[in-house]
């Protein structure tokens, strides 16, 4: 019985190439940065132009299909040391490295395209700048220090400052309450990730990645530092009501749901186990959708 166990665990893992390539975007993944960005443009544009929120859907889950495929080919190796990765594309075998590679770098081409061309300059640049930061610094990174994540949060921030500058006109624009939106996800992942990381801290050990902020792994200075981070978010998530963006309605919607964030990551400083910690990494999937979505309302 245990020999046939094995044979069936080791047999090959295969399904098409238009699955595989699906896969390689991570689909989900890529539909929530776009969903970032989307928000992001409502919440700030002044009056909506049909062919932006076109451009910014199709290019911005093109730019971060390719930041993540690019992300899978520099870590095929590894991926398939992991529970949770080594089902993917590259691991399986199921695409090549240069398949891979040419269908990223297309996908590039086109998403900077249509940010460029159809939103502004600034909006392609700042998808470039996503992709090269993603794969080349952060992906390398993971292996290194667990200051990979706060350089990771800056392309994974970057979907807000798009969509804030596919709003503006001419070569494109950095407005303040852009800034303002871009750091509320920007410290939004250090909760998100950290909890993500405390999750399969196991899994992620097996590649040497260090994803947790004390190298330590699942020690008392992680749990500090997640506390800390999840608390810090929750004025900044207020700022703007105070600079008079939005209105007493968003800023009670995002009041509760900082609460609700802070008492989630207290619980997991408490007790330090993966189950507070699934209970963090769903409530951040919750969070940010909901303030985003309070933001655009600007009530």
């Amino acid at each position: 019985m245990q020999t046939i166990k094995n044979t069936i665990e080791s047999e090959p893992i295969i399904y098409s190439k238009a699955t595989a390539y699906f896969k390689l975007t991570k689909f989900t993944l890529s539909a929530l940065v776009v969903f970032s960005a989307v928000i992001t443009y409502f919440t700030v544009a002044e009056e909506f132009q049909i062919q932006k929120i076109i451009a910014l859907c199709v290019g911005g889950f093109l730019v971060t299909g390719a930041a993540n495929g690019f992300n899978q080919i520099i870590e095929k190796d590894l991926d398939a040391l992991m529970n949770r990765t080594k089902t993917r594309p590259l691991p399986t075998s199921n695409l090549t490295k240069t398949q891979a590679f040419i269908f990223c770098l297309l996908l590039s081409l086109i998403g900077i395209f249509l940010l460029g061309a159809f939103c502004n300059l600034l909006s392609g640049i700042v998808g470039f700048a996503s992709i090269l930061l993603y794969a080349l610094i952060y992906t390398p990174l993971k292996r290194k220090t667990p200051f990979s994540v706060f350089v990771g949060a800056f392309p994974g921030a970057f979907p807000t400052l798009i969509g804030s500058v596919a709003a503006t006109e001419g070569f494109g624009q950095i407005h303040f309450f852009g800034i303002l939106l871009f750091f509320i996800q920007f410290f939004w992942q250090f909760p998100h990730f950290w909890a993500i990381a405390w999750v399969s801290h196991d899994d992620y050990q097996r590649a040497g990645f260090f994803m947790l902020p004390s190298k330590g792994g699942r020690d008392k200075s992680s749990r500090s530092q997640i506390l800390v981070y999840t608390l810090a978010l929750f004025p900044l998530s207020l700022t703007p009501y105070i600079f008079n963006y939005t209105g007493w309605t968003s800023a009670t919607v995002v009041s509760a749901m900082g609460l609700v964030f802070i008492y989630q990551a207290f619980q997991l400083y408490k007790s330090g186990t993966i189950a507070d910690a699934r209970k963090l990494m769903f409530g951040s999937f919750i969070y940010l959708p909901v303030v985003q979505l309070a933001l655009m309302t600007k009530f």
